[in-house]
């Protein structure tokens, strides 16, 4: 049996832990047999100490053992693949990549968590579709990925219990910002999920967890490594997040976009990425493609129309009403005008986000409801030239005075200047196994 103090003395001092001791310490800590006050000290250590890529490992696969697992590709005689983002603002990528993927004959299959501030979750955007169901079994969850090809649903309780523990002591202990912790967290839902490639967003900037390029390369080359150890290919994509990707931030708002795009009419960046993301899915599927094959079976299954055809049956398939009209809409739309002539030089993120969040787009706790409708269009992004009085964006709220005041903070948000900001790409880097 381990002494949970000697483990955190060890580490304070800078030693390396053996992987059987990482293992009985976090799943004796899931088993309720160690105590917060233990697992606070040897996180903090951790903080400043680090983990070595063989001690981050042993986290990663003791979290997966605390609880349940799902093996994909036995289930389906297939290889599924599965996208997850470091969370961003108005970032509904998955919404329109899993259809294209399914699309081209690859299975897509995603367990998402839920939104907590300013950046939204995959799940509350996906059930601001009337009807859609969220929470399947495992079994209904493979047999819908066999089916049609294509099932995004909210995790399960008992899907890596021990990180779910783990990370709300860190929120309260000032230990999140640990990159061995942050990548553990992530590759240890992802690997029990079961999909044996994966596409990573890491988002960079204003809006995003990662604010340097060099700290988000650092993630992405620490959560290859774990795939790999894993036996899992893994392609992580450093992407632009200094300011909200596309135009609409907000639930049903996002969720048009994203249909939107499946149909080839989405905002350039967003479209971008999209086709971006699903064509490293291709490429790493047992397709047998290189990727520029890959980006043109993307851009064929949005041309021709079995991307949205694969969207409707997945949304159906969950219980949903796929129609456009079928989404709410706010009862107040407001628009935010343009002061001045000249150039939106910048627009911040977190500042656009935290608007949508007091809209009611988003929670600040988990006891939080969401309100489906509302949230914030930016018509104008950075580079855009405007002249006073033009839309640079649409409030959609519940009523005029909260509508009034996310307008004050959206305008606030935005940047104007007389040169134009040299354009950079959605994508900034992609790095892989």
């Amino acid at each position: 049996m381990i002494r949970p103090a000697e483990l955190i003395q060890r580490k304070r001092d800078g030693q390396q832990l053996a992987a059987a001791e990482i293992r009985e310490l976090i799943l004796g800590y899931a088993r309720g047999e160690i105590p917060d006050y233990q697992l606070a000290a040897f996180c903090m250590a951790v903080y400043f100490r680090g983990l070595s890529s063989a001690e981050t490992f042993a986290l990663t696969e003791a979290m997966i053992e605390s609880g349940d697992t799902i093996a994909l590709g036995a289930a389906l005689g297939r290889k599924a693949v599965d996208k997850h983002s470091t969370g961003g603002v108005g970032d509904k990528t998955s919404i329109a990549v899993g259809p294209i993927v399914a699309a081209c004959g690859v299975p897509f299959a995603k367990m998402s968590g839920r939104g907590l501030g300013h950046t939204g979750g995959t799940v509350d955007k996906l059930e601001s579709i009337p009807g859609f169901r969220s929470e399947l079994s495992v079994d209904d969850f493979i047999s819908q990925v066999r089916e049609v090809g294509l099932a995004i649903v909210g995790q399960s309780d008992r899907l890596v219990p021990a990180d779910k523990l783990l990370y709300a002591l860190r929120d309260v202990t000032a230990t999140v910002e640990n990159l061995s912790l942050i990548a553990a967290s992530i590759m240890s839902k992802k690997l029990a999920a079961g999909a044996e490639a994966i596409v990573l967003d890491v988002k960079v900037g204003d809006g995003a967890f990662m604010k340097t390029l060099a700290d988000a390369q650092a993630l992405a080359e620490t959560m290859i490594v774990l795939g790999a150890q894993a036996g899992r290919q893994i392609v992580c994509l450093l992407t632009d997040m200094d300011q909200p990707l596309g135009y609409a931030v907000g639930n049903a708002l996002e969720v048009r976009e994203a249909v939107a795009t499946v149909r080839g009419e989405g905002p350039p960046d967003f479209t971008a990425l999209v086709h971006t993301a699903a064509a490293h899915l291709l490429a790493v599927s047992d397709l047998g493609v290189d990727e520029a094959e890959a980006r043109r079976r993307v851009e064929q299954a949005v041309a021709d129309g079995s991307a949205l055809a694969a969207y409707e049956r997945w949304i159906q398939a969950q219980g949903g009403d796929p129609a456009d009209d079928a989404l709410p809409s706010a009862p107040v739309v407001v628009p935010v005008l343009a002061p001045r002539d000249g150039v939106v030089t910048s627009l911040a993120a977190t500042r656009v986000g935290v608007a949508a969040l007091r809209l009611g787009a988003g929670r600040s706790t988990k006891a939080d409801r969401i309100d489906p409708a509302v949230g914030i269009v930016c018509r104008r992004k950075r580079g855009d030239e405007v002249a006073a009085g033009d839309v640079l964006a649409e409030i959609h709220a519940r009523d005029a005075a909260s509508a009034d005041e996310a307008a004050r903070d959206v305008l606030a948000s935005y940047e104007l200047g007389e040169s134009v900001p040299t354009r950079r790409s959605i994508v900034l880097e992609t790095i892989s196994g």
